[in-house]
């Protein structure tokens, strides 16, 4: 009789127990699809929703309105530590990514030692697992190479500034299916789009799916297509109006590709992240708006990009505004969470959508921005209303007569235009060593941008091969 009791008590505890959690599976959704796009060299207030009215982006602009403005997210200076960062949640310093971009000339690669945002959603159960577009992270080594970083499938180019429509880098001929060269005729934003919303429309509902779209647009090379130069004749100068044709086309595109996402059953459960992998080139038209400084800058407007976010089934909805401080290196963490994904513990990134849902503030800790591409490096420590801008050699003990040194209250003065630095010499000191400490996290790795082009000649039709020891393993 004792046993039986018990035993009718554990089937009801049981059955309560399955009530509740179906009731959980009703309000908490399944892992979401996720689509990450990426663009080029896109300014700040190049797109409506940050206040741009050279260009209209009308699907970009529905898109922040149907989400959340990422008003306050910060990219690197430059594109490859960008990449490098979202695609390991780590500061690249940290294995020698963060100084510069990657040339075409470099025999560095994003190290196979790094845990990649790809590999760690596929060990939670992503199936398909593409990129469509700009790698950038390194192609000198066949390990380099996105298939060999936790991607499934690859379109696109190894490199960054091919041509729009030839395709080409170095005289050859960089764009890709899988590891194979392919000779493909189009422009190269309307491919990706192409294959981007084709991977989306062709993908099944039994397991999510991640995509990664790198859009090669804005950047240079500015070309193109006729159709879209004509919109903007009243425009002087051939490269402002190649760069505002561009930035149409690249809405366009991202247009194709969420009304791919909208024709699925399972939209509302896809997570759209945009975002630009640094700020504007204001010489060709583009602006940060207000902030001070452009592309391989750590001013603000070299680091202070657009971005928004949407995923109605995770509660991120509704046209809001988010101020929080938060970025490149947190795109892992953040999508990891959503996916309901092992979080690596060696991370710099941190998970932000509590924040976002409001329901805990953004975290405070110091944000870094470094850049070495030409002879002189530049650095930056912000915390709080504080930033430290350093010219010179960033990570050495030296005093102001070599590097020179900039504090800004950003709470104050958001457009970094007066220097408060011997009006706050404590916090200017403070900040320095943040920097100093910073810096010795930095491994070897990338280099100036020059080193090696000298008799460079680009592989045949950028065919990267393995070598033996990789045949081996």
């Amino acid at each position: 009789m004792k046993f039986t009791t018990t035993l009718v008590r554990w089937l009801c505890l049981g059955a309560f127990l399955l009530v509740i959690d179906s009731l959980h599976a009703d309000t908490v959704p399944r892992q979401p699809n996720i689509l990450l796009i990426v663009a080029d060299d896109l300014g700040f207030a190049d797109v409506g929703f940050n206040g741009g009215k050279t260009v209209p982006t009308p699907n970009l602009d529905r898109l922040a309105a149907t989400g959340i403005n990422l008003a306050g997210f910060h990219a690197a200076p430059i594109c490859s530590p960008t990449r490098a960062g979202l695609m390991t949640g780590r500061w690249p310093l940290r294995f020698g990514m963060m100084r510069a971009v990657v040339p075409p000339w470099s025999s560095y690669g994003l190290p196979s030692t790094e845990q990649t945002l790809p590999e760690l959603l596929g060990s939670a159960g992503y199936a398909p697992r593409g990129i469509m577009g700009k790698w950038h992270l390194g192609h000198a080594r066949y390990e380099f190479l996105p298939l060999q970083n936790g991607f499934t499938e690859f379109y696109g180019h190894y490199n960054g500034a091919i041509d729009y429509f030839t395709h080409e880098r170095e005289g050859e001929l960089d764009w890709h299916r899988g590891t194979r060269t392919v000779d493909e005729k189009g422009y190269s934003t309307d491919l990706l789009a192409a294959e981007a919303a084709q991977f989306i429309s062709k993908a099944g509902s039994a397991t999510p799916w991640f995509l990664y779209l790198p859009f090669n647009a804005p950047h240079s090379p500015y070309e193109a297509k006729d159709e879209d130069l004509k919109k903007y004749l009243q425009i002087k100068g051939p490269q402002r109006r190649a760069y505002a044709a561009m930035v149409d086309s690249l809405d366009q595109a991202v247009g194709r590709v969420i009304s791919a996402v909208e024709a699925r059953a399972d939209a509302t459960n896809t997570l759209v992240l945009f975002f630009s992998d640094n700020g504007g080139i204001l010489r060709v038209g583009s602006s940060n708006g207000p902030m001070r400084g452009e592309k391989l800058t750590v001013y603000e407007g070299g680091t202070h990009v657009c971005a928004t976010i949407r995923w109605p089934a995770g509660g991120l909805t509704g046209g809001q505004r988010f101020e929080g401080l938060v970025g490149y290196i947190d795109v892992l963490p953040t999508l990891l969470a959503a996916a309901r994904a092992r979080i690596p513990e060696n991370l710099d990134g941190i998970d932000f959508l509590s924040a976002l849902r409001g329901e805990t503030p953004t975290p405070h800790r110091p944000w870094f921005s470094y850049i070495h591409q030409s002879e002189r490096a530049q650095a930056s420590v912000q915390e709080g209303p504080w930033k430290l801008v350093v010219h010179g050699e960033p990570f050495e003990t030296i005093d102001g007569a070599t590097n020179r040194l900039e504090l800004y209250d950003l709470n104050a003065d958001p457009s970094e235009r007066k220097n408060v630095a011997s009006e706050h010499p404590e916090v200017t000191a403070r900040l320095h060593i943040q920097l100093r400490n910073f810096g010795k996290l930095q491994k070897p790795g990338v280099s100036a941008y020059s080193e090696g082009r000298k008799d460079f000649h680009a592989p045949t039709r950028w065919i990267i091969e393995p070598d033996a020891q990789t045949l081996r393993d």
